[in-house]
């Protein structure tokens, strides 16, 4: 079955000034030392699978702390750089020029060929010849005298969207509060942060979605990689604000079903993983730092599962570890499988970015040789 996209090109988004990935594959796993940008690539397949959504980028914002509203509402002021919440996504943030150039995100060579851009500006309202009021983007200015807000448009295809950046826009982060799974839209993508497995309430969502699907043995059959006696597993609560959704298993050990978080870190990261895996069904799983809470001992393993289930749903898999464990368990497991496995490693060089691509083959080369490729 053809890939969603084998080619993936971003253009001025945080460290990557300019990064292309040609040559991936069904499942990928991106390597690199600290701050070499690989939560960035996920950063950005978030945003362009999601067409740049508020929710998205707002969630984005808060996980590495980014979010300015509070400093907003002390400030009270036209300051850019105060004002403009989203600058720390382009590329040379905090220091840039009179002029933002535009994010460009594109995915091409496959089923589902997408192409992204984000430009930096200044919005004001004008009415029309009925006397509705509308948003109109300034020419970029971020740093002049300007009688409006900062704003970004967004460009998919042959649309745009206009995003004016006040504070009435920037409050509405307090209500999206939804766990991330965009639908309807060209690509369906889930993500996975690095402590998915933390807070099973957040999951409920993903699971009402495949309840009482075939696709519930899928996950049971994936716990079972690090506990034998479980033969099922459910959602339960949510039926009022103060009784949260809470993941139940059934052990043979035990009597009675008992909450999943009862069972360790490592079987909450593997259910985390592999419900949203199978609610990324024609569409694209984003996995951050793969091997959080996994001993090494199930990895291989839980990436048997990922390479089955990814080539049986079409699903498209780009995933992270900085763990040679998890890199070993990787090759291992692309080796037996008929798709693709593709690890890229990423190394930078002064201000860039440097992408080095291993297919399976090259991969059990390097792992076989112990050649560094983290």
């Amino acid at each position: 079955m053809e890939l969603h996209f084998n080619t993936l090109a971003i253009e001025r988004f945080r460290s990557l000034r300019q990064l292309t990935l040609t040559g991936l594959g069904r499942v990928n796993l991106i390597t690199g030392r600290n701050n070499s940008g690989k939560s960035s690539v996920l950063e950005a397949l978030r945003i362009l699978a999601s067409e740049a959504s508020p929710y998205v980028l707002n969630d984005i914002l808060q996980s590495r702390e980014e979010d300015t509203e509070e400093r907003i509402e002390a400030n009270n002021a036209k300051d850019a750089e105060i004002l403009f919440s989203l600058s720390s996504l382009f590329n040379g943030f905090p220091l840039f020029s009179a002029k933002l150039e535009p994010i460009q995100i594109t995915a091409s060579g496959g089923q589902r060929p997408l192409r992204l851009s984000i430009e930096a500006g200044w919005s004001s309202e004008e009415r029309d010849a009925n006397g509705f009021r509308r948003m109109v983007l300034q020419p970029p200015n971020l740093f002049g005298e300007v009688d409006g807000v900062p704003a970004i448009v967004v460009r998919v295809a042959e649309k745009h969207r206009l995003y004016p950046l006040d504070s009435s826009v920037l409050s509405l982060r307090g209500r999206l509060s939804r766990p991330e799974i965009t639908e309807g839209l060209r690509l369906p993508c889930v993500f996975v942060s690095p402590y998915g497995g933390e807070r099973t309430a957040t999951l409920g969502t993903l699971w009402d979605s495949i309840a009482l699907t075939d696709l519930e043995n899928d996950i049971v059959d994936a716990l079972r990689i690090i506990d034998h006696d479980i033969s099922a597993v459910s959602m339960v609560g949510g039926e009022s604000k103060r009784k949260m959704r809470t993941a139940i298993v059934r052990s043979a050990r035990f009597p009675r079903p008992l909450p999943l978080r009862s069972f360790g870190d490592g079987l909450n990261r593997l259910f985390s993983i592999i419900l949203s895996l199978v609610n990324a069904k024609d569409g694209l799983l984003l996995i951050d730092e793969f091997e959080n809470g996994l001993h090494h001992t199930v990895q291989t393993d839980a990436w048997r599962m990922v390479f089955k289930l990814a080539r049986r749903l079409n699903i498209q898999v780009m995933a992270t570890s900085h763990s040679w464990d998890a890199i070993e368990a990787f090759q291992q497991a692309a080796s037996e499988d008929a798709e693709e496995g593709v690890l890229v490693r990423l190394t930078r060089k002064g201000d860039n970015i440097i992408p080095t691509l291993f297919n399976k083959d090259q991969l059990a080369i390097a792992t076989r040789e112990h050649i560094e490729v983290r």
